[in-house]
């Protein structure tokens, strides 16, 4: 053998050494760990925006085609008796993010910003502050106190806008990335899931992510990809559908514009057409849901994963001849929620005890092991996804504080009532009691508290609803929140309420 042969053998030998060397050290080094648990459960919280019950299949209806979000409700649990607490987007939000009742936080339209300290005490700070990758995209809905921008800077992937957002992703500016190839926000929303799942599969950490899409909200703009749908598809009206079905109802309500929405958002004579689109919008949210969740299973990590889809509030549709929502009836405030854990033994079942959106961060964080902040008001949902015949909570209270005062209003809901009171007066209106039995009147087309059978169950609630305005006093965040008390006081005369409200207006 020739030496240059001989050299070259050397070098070889001396090659397969080092590399099999550094093959044994990498494969013996120990890996290092993050500092947060890998174990620990990741989130997707899905919120919709004006979404009614009747959008979905797994809802009952069998006119719509909602198939992945239909695939969460098979592997997850259906909740049909869940309540938002103030039925419009602000206020709403911030129950979701908070746990808490819009009196405590302060916020909505007319009232005022997010408490900074309370931001920090939503669900995605506290996740982030105990190890979690957060993301969040869509409608934010909200300001916080203490800041001039939204806080982008708190995530570790932003596509939040402000305002209402728009359904033209090029529009959006946090999303314009995405809008050459999905020019309508709804699945622009779903690539960036996608995209969140994927980056964060390589991150070693658990995630939260968190989608408020704008669908479907108004203006009615469609995804024109999925025209092709509903176009022959005729959908039939609620069984309280029109004015014939709202003569016992509370005059107060009909003094705000969802009143005459009924005529002007075309529900009164072009209801087929106006509710194919509505129920397009909500397709594109469910191919945008299959995005996600495709990701989730290509990544391995749906069984590590809770999914948890809901809406800020719903939507009357013509219902007792009422369009929008703000309203106490139930297309308004019941809304669907979703919840998909995994290992649950009780995939596919409903469950028909009381929640409420202020529950959304308790639950999170009972999952994730956190303790919740002092003084929530929500209760977790974990004990139902275990036990769905149990109950978590006795009540829950509903309320409006913004647009006219004629129309605000304070609710109380249990298993199987709910009672209404509206204080406002004028000369021809007096102040209103309403009470449904939520199990044998579901489209609530009687005002059982004119039955005189009724009387103890109406004495019930109405004691549960004075202590609810006592505690408005004393918890309120806000001293605009606190002459509430007063004017849900039922034994004060409308006299001292009109004069309150004179003085409060002046100020």
């Amino acid at each position: 053998m020739s030496c240059k042969s001989r050299l070259n053998t050397q070098l070889l030998l001396v090659f397969v050494f080092f590399t099999l060397f550094a093959t044994r050290f990498v494969i013996s080094a120990p890996l290092e760990m993050p500092d947060n648990q890998p174990d620990k459960p990741n989130f997707v919280i899905l919120l919709t925006d004006d979404q009614a019950l009747c959008t979905l299949g797994c809802y009952g209806n069998p006119s719509v085609q909602t198939p992945h979000i239909d695939a969460l409700a098979k592997r997850g649990m259906i909740f049909d008796s869940h309540y938002v607490t103030t039925a419009i987007c602000m206020a709403s939000r911030c129950n979701i993010m908070t746990g808490l009742y819009e009196y405590r936080t302060g916020c909505n339209f007319t009232k005022d910003k997010l408490p900074l300290d309370l931001w920090h005490q939503s669900y995605p700070m506290l996740l982030k502050k105990h190890g979690y990758r957060i993301g969040f995209a869509g409608k934010f809905g909200f300001e916080i106190q203490g800041l001039d921008r939204l806080p982008a800077d708190s995530f570790d992937m932003w596509g939040g806008g402000e305002g209402q957002t728009s359904f033209s992703t090029k529009k959006n500016k946090s999303m314009s990335s995405y809008a050459e190839k999905y020019p309508h926000a709804t699945l622009s929303y779903g690539a960036f899931g996608r995209d969140f799942v994927s980056s964060s599969a390589h991150t070693g950490q658990p995630f939260c992510l968190s989608i408020s899409f704008k669908a479907p909200h108004r203006p009615v703009t469609p995804d024109p990809k999925f025209d092709e749908i509903y176009r022959n598809v005729e959908f039939p009206k609620p069984k309280n559908f029109g004015r014939a079905h709202s003569h016992h109802l509370a005059p107060q309500g009909k003094t705000f514009r969802q009143y005459k929405r009924f005529k002007e958002w075309g529900y009164s004579d072009r209801f087929n057409e106006v509710m194919r689109d509505y129920h397009q919008l909500v397709y594109a949210v469910d191919q945008a849901v299959g995005m996600i969740v495709s990701e989730l299973e290509s990544k391995g990590l749906m069984e590590n994963t809770v999914i948890v889809f809901t809406s800020d509030n719903g939507y009357m549709c013509g219902s007792h001849g009422y369009g929008s929502k703000v309203i106490p009836y139930e297309e308004s405030v019941r809304v669907p929620l979703i919840i998909c854990h995994p290992g649950t033994q009780h995939a596919g079942a409903r469950c028909q005890a009381l929640t409420g959106n202020i529950d959304i961060p308790a639950t999170i964080f009972d999952i994730a092991e956190i303790a919740s902040p002092n003084r929530i008001d929500g209760v977790s949902i974990k004990p139902l996804l275990e036990s769905p015949d149990q109950k978590i909570r006795e009540q829950l209270e509903l309320m409006n504080f913004w647009g006219p005062v004629e129309s605000h209003y304070l609710a109380v809901v249990t298993e199987q009532w709910k009672y209404v009171y509206w204080f406002h007066e004028s000369e021809t209106v007096s102040a209103t009691e309403e009470l449904f039995d939520r199990k044998r009147d579901p489209y609530e087309l009687a005002n059982a508290g004119l039955a005189t059978e009724n009387l103890d169950e109406l004495n019930s609630m109405r004691k549960r609803l004075d202590r609810s305005a006592y505690r408005i006093g004393v918890e309120s965040r806000t001293s605009e929140y606190r002459i509430y008390k007063d004017l849900f006081d039922r034994q004060k005369p409308w006299s001292e309420k009109a004069k309150l409200l004179q003085e409060d207006s002046s100020e």
